[in-house]
């Protein structure tokens, strides 16, 4: 299967907390039934309702296909069916058969995201710079994101940590067998700290928007303690947007790049018509964004670090419209209770998801397109960034809606 990335790097160890939470696989199934390979994805139009079963069976019989799986997706009105191919059949030539059928809607592969990690840094950053790099300890003085609903699809998160626990958050799990490590997920954990982390006890750090509202979407996992990346598929991604497109939120967070998903795209333009912006990460060293941040109206981020300084992809030219936002050695949450430093993109992601929950707060008749220029216009301009480049800055953005 073709693999895409979630872009996010391990970096330093702070309090003793390692990169994966110990029992982290206990109780564990070997591979959830969204990660099997050779599964394609097929949709069916609801105005076929009435036969959607029969063509289920006829498909399955007419090119030698096991069912696996069935679900609908209501945003977009389809049925979705998986099957899976044997090794004797010719994968590619399946699918064309599928795509040529006129009953078909949509027929893909089941795709697999892979995260994107890199080694430790060498040397700490100062604790807690992003607030004050993009100037959300100004921004939160008037605006914390209360009343803005945003869904975090990602890995599951340890939603009670000591700077969680007690936030509005909710959860959701697409992928099977795998509710007991959901707890344990450090990427995800990592991804909602930075936008909804509530120091208290003042010991703990501050998410970019601590009174959002936040769902927690389950689609990515850890395949094994060798492979400590996490992995997501098309099937598990398209139920898990499926959900934040129904449950109305304003804002979806994509901490994940790579190849083009036909289905996760009409999902994605559904979003954006219902006014929901979507935040991706964006692969930095790569010849293009990845997927689906080089979609147009999506907010691509990239990361800087607590001097601000920005490295220019070498896509730049053909993808101008970029927000720059902090995501090297950032301090959040981890699992077990823990804080680390952790670095890339998807951090970065996640600080653009936050201010533009404050954003909303203060301006919520706002559409994604005006979001998306409002965070292009207002930058802060460092003096160490180069081109058209400007670092996040929530005061600024605020301030232009005020």
């Amino acid at each position: 299967m073709r693999r895409l990335l979630l872009c996010i790097a391990p970096s330093l160890l702070l309090l003793g907390c390692t990169g994966i939470s110990p029992g982290f696989f206990e109780g564990m199934d070997s591979l959830p039934k969204q990660m099997v390979s050779r599964q394609v994805l097929v949709t069916l139009p609801e105005n076929l309702k009435a036969d959607w079963g029969t063509i289920r069976d006829e498909l399955a019989q007419q090119n030698d296909i096991l069912k696996s799986g069935e679900f609908l997706l209501p945003s977009i009105g389809v049925d979705c069916l998986v099957y899976e191919v044997p090794a004797q059949e010719n994968l590619k030539k399946v699918i064309q058969q599928l795509r040529a059928d006129a009953r078909v809607a949509l027929a893909q592969e089941n795709q697999v995201f892979e995260g994107l990690q890199s080694g430790k840094s060498e040397a700490f950053a100062d604790m807690s710079y992003a607030p004050k790099l993009t100037h959300a300890d100004i921004a939160q003085r008037i605006a914390t994101g209360k009343g803005i609903r945003l869904a975090v699809v990602d890995t599951g998160a340890e939603k009670d940590h000591p700077d969680l626990k007690g936030q509005s958050l909710e959860t959701g799990n697409f992928v099977d067998g795998s509710d007991y490590s959901f707890r344990h997920d450090r990427h995800g954990t990592a991804v909602t700290g930075v936008i909804l982390a509530n120091a208290d006890d003042g010991t703990g750090i501050n998410g970019m928007a601590p009174n959002a509202e936040v769902s927690i979407l389950k689609a990515c996992w850890y395949p094994g303690a060798s492979n400590a990346k996490a992995q997501c598929s098309s099937w598990s991604l398209a139920k898990a947007l499926d959900a934040a497109i129904s449950k109305g939120v304003r804002i979806i967070n994509l901490s994940l790049a790579g190849p083009p998903d036909e289905l996760l795209q009409k999902l994605l333009e559904t979003a954006h018509k219902r006014g929901i912006s979507v935040v991706a990460a964006a692969l930095e060293k790569q010849a293009k964004p990845g997927f689906p941040a080089e979609l147009p109206f999506v907010i691509p981020v990239i990361s800087t670090g607590p001097d601000g300084r920005i490295t220019q992809p070498f896509w730049l030219s053909a993808y101008p419209d970029v927000v720059v936002a902090p995501g090297v050695e950032i301090l959040t949450t981890v699992p077990d209770d823990g804080y680390d430093f952790v670095s890339g993109s998807s951090l970065a992601a996640a600080h653009v998801s936050g201010v533009i929950a404050l954003l909303l707060e203060v301006k919520p008749t706002l559409s994604p397109t005006q979001v998306k220029a409002l965070l292009l216009r207002n930058g802060k301009g460092k003096g160490q960034s180069t081109g058209i480049l400007q670092v996040l800055d929530a005061w600024a953005i605020l301030q232009a809606v005020q």
